[in-house]
């Protein structure tokens, strides 16, 4: 006891003490905040994914069931993830009006507050691709666009043509242009595969390659067309054919004004 009253009445006790108080005081702070903070999180992604049901109830449901099951027109969405949720429905893919055509990329009918309530329903209801963040989006710090431009060319072009304008399918099908798109839905798109697009896992197309992919795409947008009329930039063959066409006919109608001139 003699021993801790001296301790206790030494200088340096004083400031020791409330040293330890304000390191106690600020843990049990921010353990407090912490839980509060989990707390009040949970509450909100509750009333998002609530939200997000009713918005699935009154648009989407009569084509793919009332708990996403699926129906004899629609697919099932449960394991399709936030991802293909967002792609489909930021793009205005869904909702679509005949399914039996292939969606088109038109102006969103839901804002981006609805589509991430929606998404985070679909993501509710089982496990499945995530909507990407910013921070895995910086292609510019991530991508290199010579391995993207040969990545793209391995693994795209044949649809999308190789310089991404878009190209003809089977059965009345198409690839869409990958000029002006958002890179947010680049990266979706290889991640869920939507309509016939293959999935692209990270096993197949690492994250890394995929932001190369992005950041040779954005390079193709900005690439000015030196030759006049693109005509798609399908290559020398059209634009070579189109000039025999051209050429041909031209002179054809002036031999044959010639001839008729002569008579």
């Amino acid at each position: 006891m003699k021993r801790l009253s001296r301790y206790r009445r030494h200088k340096a006790a004083g400031p020791m003490l409330l040293i330890l108080a304000l390191l106690g005081i600020g843990t049990t702070f921010s353990i407090a905040s912490a839980t509060t903070t989990s707390q009040t999180s949970k509450v909100d992604r509750s009333v998002q994914i609530e939200e997000g049901r009713q918005i699935f109830l009154r648009g989407c449901s009569s084509c793919h069931g009332l708990n996403a099951e699926g129906g004899q027109i629609a697919p099932s969405l449960i394991g399709v993830g936030a991802a293909s949720v967002d792609f489909q429905v930021g793009t205005g893919r869904m909702p679509m009006a005949d399914m039996s055509t292939q969606a088109m990329r038109k102006a969103p009918l839901y804002d981006a507050q609805e589509t991430a309530a929606l998404a985070a329903y679909v993501a509710s209801l089982a496990p499945g691709p995530e909507i990407p963040s910013d921070s895995q989006l910086n292609y510019e710090r991530d991508g290199n666009t010579a391995q993207g431009g040969e990545l793209f060319r391995n693994n795209c072009a044949m649809c999308h043509n190789f310089a991404g304008q878009g190209g003809a399918l089977t059965q009345g099908k198409y690839a869409p242009t990958l000029m002006g798109v958002d890179p947010k839905y680049i990266y979706e798109a290889l991640i869920t595969g939507p309509q016939s697009m293959p999935v692209f896992s990270d096993k197949t197309i690492t994250p890394a390659e995929k932001m190369s992919i992005i950041k040779w795409i954005k390079a193709a947008e900005k690439e000015p067309n030196l030759g006049g009329a693109s005509l798609g930039r399908v290559g020398p063959v059209t634009e070579g054919l189109l000039g025999w066409i051209l050429g041909l006919g031209i002179l054809i109608g002036v031999a044959v004004w010639l001839a008729m001139k002569a008579r």
